[in-house]
């Protein structure tokens, strides 16, 4: 998937694709979260669909629930929830920086070769 390191630096425009790529697969992820946890509000809380969302997507963004469960079940999704949400975010910002991250040690070992 990556170049190694007897390979050139990959092109931009195939960088920017592969930018592309990394930002579609967190996304994807980040949806899945949402649909997931909106889910749980409905069938464990019986919020509204919209109330849900509204739920799910905070604790995704990392802010916190507005509604406070009331149920047995609605209170421990909300916990189990809130936990894979703070493992979600450390995937997504990890899946979107490693084609970044990649790219910058890639130039500076090739910079390094450069110089011997």
């Amino acid at each position: 998937m990556y170049e190694t390191r007897a390979e050139a630096l990959l092109p931009r425009a195939r960088f920017i694709g592969r930018l592309a790529r990394h930002a579609a697969a967190a996304a994807a992820l980040v949806a899945a979260s949402l649909g997931m946890g909106m889910s749980g509000y409905v069938y464990f809380e019986h919020l509204s669909w919209l109330d849900a969302f509204v739920d799910a997507s905070m604790l995704l963004g990392g802010m916190g629930p507005v509604h406070t469960p009331e149920t047995t079940g609605g209170k421990l999704f909300a916990g189990f929830y809130a936990l894979y949400c703070g493992l979600v975010f450390l995937v997504t910002v990890g899946v979107v920086l490693a084609p970044v991250l990649h790219r910058a040690l890639h130039r500076f070992h090739l910079m390094k070769e450069a110089a011997k």
